[in-house]
């Protein structure tokens, strides 16, 4: 992978009309249930990153026939619940948290055994939230001694349904437990101590498998059928995060994201930037495959510091590298707390996101779950991003209110979730140039 760094020239607005790539989400999950479906299902909007392509090559590798995406259209050949071939190899998983978590459940009942692996900052993050839970299934799966990838899973365990709280918020961890109850005898429960994201509920009841919702807990029973359906993937609204805060903190901003999923689990970001003043105006709400999208007006507007409830953290959990770069332009205060979980993503997003802001002459103080931020104002500086995609996409957007040039380090991964960021946020007029180095 080659050395790449963005330089963000200081100032500028945003304006125009976009649609940001397909939700990375939904993107995953269709593929993965598109897969052990019976029939074809077609998929439009399919997101064409380096992650979501990551579950596309692994189902390959499992015998399942899919078309090369081609402008985001994707036809999947389901094999049924029982269908996937042992792959010849490990599974290769890049960046993708998601693929790797998901994956385990889905593969936890399987007749044969794979090993799952990952890039150098996949292999370092924790997999026990998954492995602990589908080993109380009856799972056979082996971590390295601290809990971390490769995975290798046994083939042929008999799993049974469990009831499961979660200590943690966390729709991976659901969705892990979901897909392995598919294989599992009787029921499998997942009780959730705050909401979070309900894409695998959802489609799994658009392929035609029985999920029940009764308050805090999902549910399920092994052993169903999924039929092959049509899948129309919105707009990524963490995508779009990013242009929504650059429009809010840039003078004379305007921009209008297209078709964005707003599905009610993933709003947290459009409640947290309203809260602090932001202008963001919901026009042509509709739903498409069950999940309800709509187009978004973003305004510039004068933002204030908030304490950000708790609630909206699981709802906003992948926005607050963007969220972060709206409080160190808000004034006065910004508190945020309950977000242990964002110091196991692709980064520790609190201590990178805090080390960067502070870098620009912004006082961004780490907590050990949150962070405090005082607004102020945005100077220049060298950024490194360790190679988080969110974390080199907020600070791009930081550069609209910079004194000076922002230089960011380590960008290559911004092409696992969002390939022509560059592309956009250059046509919405943010001054951003890229520098490419052999690795």
């Amino acid at each position: 992978m080659s050395n790449i760094t963005y330089c963000v020239a200081p100032g500028g607005r945003l304006q125009g009309q976009i649609r940001v790539p397909g939700d990375k989400s939904i993107s995953h999950r269709a593929i993965m249930l598109g897969a052990i479906a019976e029939g074809e299902t077609a998929i439009s909007g399919f997101l064409q990153g380096e992650d979501t392509l990551a579950t596309l090559a692994a189902f390959r590798a499992m015998g399942v026939s899919i078309s090369d995406p081609v402008a985001g259209q994707v036809r999947v050949q389901g094999v049924g619940l029982h269908g996937l071939q042992a792959p010849t190899q490990p599974l290769y998983l890049g960046n993708s948290g998601t693929s790797m978590r998901l994956l385990s459940g889905l593969l936890a009942g399987q007749a044969f055994g794979v090993t799952l692996t990952g890039d150098a900052s996949l292999s370092q993050r924790p997999m026990r939230r998954v492995t602990d839970p589908l080993r109380l299934m009856g799972a056979n799966i082996q971590t390295t001694p601290t809990g971390t990838p490769p995975l290798q899973l046994q083939g042929g365990q008999a799993l049974q349904g469990i009831e499961y709280t979660m200590p943690m918020a966390s729709a991976q961890v659901k969705s892990c437990i979901l897909l392995a109850g598919l294989y599992a005898t009787g029921e499998t429960r997942v009780i959730e101590p705050a909401p979070t994201r309900d894409h695998s509920e959802r489609m799994l009841s658009g392929f035609g498998y029985a999920v029940e919702r009764d308050g805090a807990c999902v549910s399920l029973r092994g052993g169903g059928r999924l039929q092959g359906r049509s899948i129309d993937v919105a707009a990524d609204i963490s995508s779009a995060a990013f242009f929504m805060v650059g429009a809010s903190i840039a003078p004379s901003s305007d921009i209008i994201l297209e078709h964005v999923g707003m599905n009610p689990t993933r709003i947290g970001v459009i409640n947290i930037l309203r809260a602090m003043g932001a202008h963001i105006d919901i026009l042509d709400s509709s739903t498409v495959g069950g999940e309800p999208v709509a187009t978004l007006r973003v305004r510039s507007s004068p933002l204030h510091g908030i304490r950000i409830p708790e609630d909206q953290v699981p709802l906003a959990i992948d926005e607050f590298p963007a969220i972060f770069i709206a409080a160190a332009c808000a004034e006065g205060e910004t508190r945020l707390t309950g977000a242990e979980e964002l110091r196991v993503k692709e980064s520790d997003r609190i201590q990178v996101m805090a080390d960067g802001l502070r870098v620009l002459g912004i006082d961004a103080r780490p907590t050990a779950d949150g962070m405090i931020i005082q607004g102020g104002q945005l100077g220049s500086g060298q950024i490194d991003s360790h190679g988080d995609h969110r974390i080199a996409m907020s600070f791009a957007m930081a550069a609209l209110r910079a004194q000076g040039t922002v230089e960011i380090l380590d960008c290559a991964n911004v092409a696992t979730s969002f390939p022509n960021f560059i592309e956009l946020a250059q046509g919405c007029g943010l001054a951003l140039t890229v520098i490419e180095q052999a690795a």
